[in-house]
């Protein structure tokens, strides 16, 4: 059986985010970059199926620019066999890396195709529903266990009254929650490794899908700075401010 699995290149998790002066974007330049968080989660759940002898092969798949070459390097280091970059500078939106995503899922022809739910730069948990309906395959979102069983899948995700348990006919799409694994750490022998693993390259034009922008940023600006908070004496002055001063009730 092989795994796909999509990663992204964004700004570590770890680093705040600053808006350009002139509020055309996010200030990238000079900060460090590092894999989605929620993907790592998806290379870590691809590896353990792989150990377990359920997955023959795990293929990682990145859309970007050359740098991310670096994010499909640690994904390998984790434990994937080999990467495609889908090259391209243009600007994404999620319809656009769902419809490259698919094109390289019709050539590798993957059993179970794995993302994170979302990619903390954006936030919009849109691409891996649009994956699985482009492909036309059954999709089980924000997984909290993953099993599988000869031709299905059995995912545990969570909903707001608590848990529902899908199962999907293989072949099918995952994306993946936080409370699924925590990913191991990536070792130096296997980041030498990596080095050596193949990686391929492949230009988005190649692949004769539309990047033509749909929406378009008109600005960017950094969230209002919260005011302090204050103490009351009691239930009643707490009250009178939520009524006269926030007047949120």
């Amino acid at each position: 059986m092989k795994a796909l699995v999509a990663v992204k290149r964004v700004l570590d998790f770890n680093l705040k985010a600053r808006v350009k002066s002139d509020g055309t974007g996010v200030d990238l330049a000079g900060v460090k970059m590092s894999m989605n968080p929620f993907d790592e989660i998806a290379v870590e759940e691809a590896v353990r199926l792989k150990e377990a002898g359920v997955v023959s092969e795990i293929v990682a798949v990145s859309i970007g620019v050359p740098a991310c070459q670096e994010t499909l390097r640690t994904a390998l280091a984790l434990g994937a066999d080999r990467a495609v970059l889908v090259e391209t500078d243009a600007p994404l939106e999620p319809l656009h890396v769902a419809k490259l995503l698919k094109a390289i899922a019709d050539r590798e022809q993957p059993q179970l195709v794995f993302l994170g739910k979302q990619a903390i730069d954006d936030d919009a948990a849109q691409t891996g529903q649009m994956v699985a309906a482009l492909m036309k395959r059954p999709q089980a979102t924000f997984a909290s266990k993953v099993t599988v069983s000869g031709n299905a899948v059995e995912v545990t995700r969570e909903i707001d009254g608590g848990l529902q348990t899908l199962s999907l006919d293989l072949p099918a799409v995952v994306t993946v929650d936080l409370r699924l694994n925590s990913p191991r750490y990536v070792t130096l022998p296997n980041i030498m490794k990596a080095k050596k693993k193949p990686l391929e390259t492949v230009p988005a034009a190649s692949l004769s899908v539309d990047l033509a922008p749909r929406t378009q940023v008109l600005k960017v600006e950094e969230p209002q700075s919260r005011a302090a908070g204050i103490k009351v004496a009691d239930v009643a002055a707490l009250l009178d401010k939520l009524k006269n001063e926030a007047k949120v009730i």
